[in-house]
């Protein structure tokens, strides 16, 4: 599964430059992940300092 990156969201950062494949990248507002990039590895959700990030 994929995770995904709810409404929480800051928009700082730390998840893009966390992610092994760059399968984050900034939306509208703010960042997203691309779940079919996404390996499930659950980088960025341990670095988002908001808790925005889940398991989809």
């Amino acid at each position: 599964m994929a995770f995904v990156i709810g409404d929480a969201c800051v928009a700082c950062g730390a998840c893009e430059a966390q992610c092994p494949v760059g399968a984050i990248s900034m939306g509208d507002g703010k960042f997203e992940i691309d779940a079919d990039k996404c390996i499930s590895c659950g980088s960025c959700a341990g670095q988002c300092p908001v808790g925005a990030i889940a398991e989809d």
